[in-house]
């Protein structure tokens, strides 16, 4: 067997830096799954954004995060914080709401709440928020993408308040993301190494394979998505 070049190498630090991130993704959705599972858990959904995101009052890492997590729609201000990039990044374009445009809060014992964009303001991460309104739902997150310099603040005012359909609530349209992001890499990394050149070819192999084990079994054994992302969030700089 032939010696891996250096170009070799490289390749497979570049398979292992990918495969990082894609097991932080296969860790978060997979544990999502575990956390949300028979739990009547409020959601938010923008349908303009393709947001469909359960709300906890835990963690952020654990996807979109109610703060402060006491406060109930209606008896208080909403303040909803969500990650522009990774773990889900389910507010990744939520720079593209604009006044007039509206989204919705399932909340269990409350109702489906309809809000309108009034204001979006960005603001520099050290900004001091206070939320105010009982009306009012701020959804949160960074800015630009790939930075913590920023927060971008979307205020929505109330309009429209009916009663909860709690099916709706329970399903989870997140709950295929783990073993298809996993299936991606395999067979996008056997594809590769196939057109790999022949004499290093197998060490490609063995790592792609390796690599979308691990993905695998945490799609079935999930491990805290944030112990992986506090260890690479250097290469990307943000959240």
């Amino acid at each position: 067997m032939n010696k891996p070049t250096i170009s070799t190498i490289i390749v497979i630090i570049c398979l292992l830096i990918i495969g990082l991130y894609a097991m932080g993704e296969v860790n978060y959705f997979s544990s999502k799954i575990i956390v949300e599972k028979n739990i009547d858990a409020p959601k938010v959904i923008i349908s303009s954004i393709g947001v469909n995101e359960k709300i906890n009052n835990k963690s952020l890492d654990l996807g979109v995060l109610s703060d402060p997590g006491e406060n109930i729609p209606t008896k208080g201000p909403i303040a909803l914080w969500g990650h522009r990039t990774l773990q889900g990044s389910p507010f990744l374009r939520l720079n593209e709401l604009g006044n007039g445009d509206t989204f919705i809060l399932e909340w269990p014992e409350v109702g489906e709440l309809k809000y309108e964009v009034v204001n979006t303001t960005i603001v520099p991460e050290t900004y001091d928020f206070n939320p105010v309104g009982n009306n009012t739902t701020y959804l949160i997150t960074c800015d630009p993408i790939g930075s913590t310099e920023n927060r971008m603040i979307v205020q929505g005012e109330l309009i429209e308040k009916s009663p909860l359909n709690t099916k709706i609530i329970k399903d989870n349209p997140q709950e295929a993301n783990a073993p298809i992001i996993s299936a991606i890499f395999l067979v996008l990394g056997l594809i590769f190494s196939f057109f790999y050149p022949k004499d290093n070819r197998i060490y490609i192999l063995a790592t792609v394979l390796i690599i979308s084990a691990v993905l695998f079994y945490c799609c079935i054994n999930p491990i805290p998505s944030e112990l992986i992302f506090d260890k690479i969030i250097f290469l990307n700089g943000g959240l």
